[in-house]
């Protein structure tokens, strides 16, 4: 008798010692999770050269996507330095126009008891540390090279992402195969289907993502640029990256993007075409980008998507960034599972169902 009896408990009991185990080594899992993401996004490109020897097949777009990473960071960080550097130089003159011209105008209408705000002190900072902060390559080396232990982490990591990339995608079938092996062969067909429904919606989701961003930097630095603001492909770049949170991209860009048209002109003209190149590029997102990129009906809300990357940084801050869609993705997927059963059964109907 004692044979027959479940041993569904001792599946479960294994997993609480994993999961501490886990949140024990998360600050190490950063390279593994990125690796994995890279490969789970790699691999629908890997199954289109099925004629192809799967190792030979990892190898052509594993070129491929990081010779294009590698070629558009050669590309875009010189101007990017270069246009930060611009950006500090500036700020000495922006400061003063702040404080002669903006803080007596906007202090005019705040309560006198209000102290006033003093920009100076900002400006000598400014031209204190300005040497140090015009070269950003040099201070980041040398802040990096301040801990040894800093250093060697990212570096560390920066190796251990490719070649953890490679492996897993190499052998991304054997690996998925052999987390079904662990399934109860009692739930594998129920795990299947919602394994598959969730791949669905996090592939959909994150590959339509990634190009929604991808098309708004380029929207928005194109944009900013033809109205003649300085920094189009810095503020471009930031409002396309942060887009992955539903209005966040169009928020922070427009302010960003509004406040440095005031700061370059020194007057409100350019607040017109600003709002102008956010507003077009919002609807073709709405209308266009979305909707062909993401879909409509991918099963995650805005509302959840928000909930979960605040979450995710809340718990266990970047690796839960990271892990915030597919969590939540998984838990949208396991939340109809529960619905459907629920509708099904009896406590819903009020009556036993008869079969």
């Amino acid at each position: 008798m004692l044979k027959n009896k479940p041993e569904h408990p001792l599946i479960w009991l294994w997993l609480l010692p994993a999961g501490f185990l886990l949140y024990l080594l998360a600050p190490v899992l950063t390279p593994f999770v990125i690796a994995a993401a890279l490969a789970y996004l790699a691999n629908p490109l890997v199954n289109r050269l099925h004629r192809l020897p799967r190792s030979l097949a990892v190898s052509l777009i594993f070129v491929l996507i990081f010779g294009l990473l590698t070629l558009a960071l050669l590309i875009l960080l010189p101007i990017l330095q270069q246009q930060i550097s611009h950006l500090l130089t500036r700020l000495p003159t922006y400061l003063t126009w702040l404080q002669h011209t903006t803080l007596p105008w906007i202090q005019q209408f705040l309560p006198d008891e209000l102290p006033s705000l003093d920009v100076s002190l900002i400006q000598q900072a400014l031209d204190q540390y300005g040497q140090q902060l015009g070269n950003i390559a040099s201070g980041v080396w040398q802040m990096l090279a301040g801990t040894g232990r800093t250093l060697l982490y990212w570096l560390t990591n920066l190796l251990l992402i490719p070649v953890l990339t490679f492996y897993l995608l190499r052998d991304w079938q054997r690996v998925t195969h052999g987390v079904e092996q662990l399934i109860p062969r009692t739930g594998l067909a129920t795990s299947r289907r919602l394994v598959q429904e969730a791949d669905q919606i996090l592939g959909r989701f994150i590959r339509g993502q990634l190009s929604v961003m991808l098309a708004l930097a380029i929207l928005y630095t194109l944009g900013l640029w033809l109205i003649g603001l300085d920094f189009a492909l810095l503020i471009g770049i930031f409002a396309g990256a942060v887009s992955f949170v539903p209005y966040l991209g169009l928020i922070v860009g427009l302010v960003v993007a509004g406040i440095a048209s005031v700061l370059q002109l020194q007057d409100l003209s350019g607040l017109p075409l600003v709002i102008l190149v956010f507003g077009i590029i919002q609807i073709l997102e709405s209308v266009i980008l979305t909707p062909r990129l993401v879909g409509d009906n991918i099963g995650l809300h805005p509302v959840a998507v928000i909930f979960a990357v605040l979450a995710g940084g809340q718990l266990y801050g970047f690796i839960g960034v990271l892990l915030a869609l597919p969590v939540a993705a998984v838990g949208m997927v396991l939340i109809r599972e529960l619905i459907r059963r629920y509708q099904q059964s009896t406590w819903y109907h009020g009556t036993p169902t008869c079969n």
